[in-house]
């Protein structure tokens, strides 16, 4: 008995050793864990306790906000908002969290309101941008499309403001960004739901607009850039191509044409990251296995699987040699005029 109590007490007091002031960073990770169990409740207790060690920890507060939200306890999650969003120490994330309650609850105009205050602070963040983006279009405010782009211009390595910019052209007549921020997209984000939605929209792209009139310049918008016109030139050259029709095979020539004649007169003058990975792909022998990756499943899959079973060695190649590197855009090299 008395070894029972003697174990008892010592497992008590490794509770209160593991728990006394200071230890705030191991707390911190027991209630993360407990987000990601999904057990809300218990998170909430351990950040409540870290903060009575911790008042003014901006981290355990933000988190602290975040479970709350994720219990969909709007109200506390509000309380929770006031506390950090005014702190002049506040991040992006912590703009970010706020955001999410302020549409959990649908205070659609604090919401924006916040994200501007945000954006005067954190004026080259494209999260902010990206998230103010989509709370304008979510209640059809189409001036969305000024705050993706300038989310691209301003921090040019964030994934999101290139696909909510794609997706908004992809509604539009345009034939040039629709394509161009899609596959740099797809390059930066290609894992999960958004990548393959875009590559469906790449392929309806080029199948349903691009090359849907002989003028690639008819209907475009009076102001897009000397690059969108040298584009839509480059790409009108190739246009005999489509004579059999759109596919893998015909996107892969088309798109090889215009890699190679881009850099006999336009790279100089508009550098383009994702062109010149174009190019380097060609150069050495991995374009075709790329743009079967990139179209062929949505495509024809049946086909795409045949490909990459008698282009076995080929295309574990590209998919090893695309593991190996990270996509980024850098500044610089934005020709958007908006």
């Amino acid at each position: 008995m008395k070894k029972i109590l003697f174990s008892v007490s010592l497992s008590f007091l490794c509770l209160f050793v593991s728990a006394q002031p200071g230890d705030t960073k191991t707390m911190q990770e027991t209630a993360r864990n407990f987000m990601l169990a999904g057990d809300y409740d218990n998170a909430i207790v351990v950040l409540n306790r870290a903060l009575d060690q911790d008042k003014n920890n901006l981290e355990l507060q933000k988190d602290l906000v975040l479970t709350y939200y994720m219990k969909r306890d709007f109200t506390r999650a509000l309380e929770g908002v006031k506390n950090i969003v005014d702190r002049d120490d506040a991040d992006v994330v912590t703009y970010q969290i706020c955001g999410n309650v302020y549409k959990g609850m649908e205070m659609t105009k604090e919401c924006e309101r916040m994200y501007r205050r945000a954006l005067k602070k954190f004026p080259k963040s494209g999260p902010i941008y990206s998230e103010l983006g989509e709370l304008l279009w979510a209640v059809k405010d189409f001036t969305a499309i000024d705050f993706w782009e300038k989310g691209i211009q301003a921090d040019p390595a964030y994934s999101g403001n290139y696909y909510n910019a794609a997706t908004y052209y992809f509604y539009t007549k345009d034939k040039v960004w629709s394509l161009v921020y899609g596959e740099i997209f797809v390059n930066m984000e290609s894992l999960g739901e958004r990548g393959m939605v875009m590559k469906e929209e790449l392929l309806k792209g080029y199948k349903e607009k691009l090359f849907a009139d002989a003028d690639l310049l008819k209907d475009q918008d009076k102001k897009l850039s000397e690059f969108g016109i040298s584009f839509l030139q480059g790409m009108g050259k190739q246009a005999v191509l489509t004579s059999k029709g759109i596919n893998t095979e015909s996107l892969t020539m088309i798109r090889a044409r215009f890699i190679l004649d881009w850099y006999e007169g336009n790279a100089t003058k508009y550098p383009n990251r994702l062109f010149d990975y174009l190019q380097q792909l060609l150069r050495e022998g991995m374009f075709e296995a790329y743009n079967q990756w990139l179209f062929g499943p949505v495509d024809n899959l049946a086909a795409y699987e045949n490909w990459t079973k008698s282009h076995a060695a080929e295309y574990e190649a590209f998919n090893k040699f695309q593991r190996s590197r990270i996509f980024r855009m850098p500044p610089g090299q934005y020709y958007q005029t908006k």
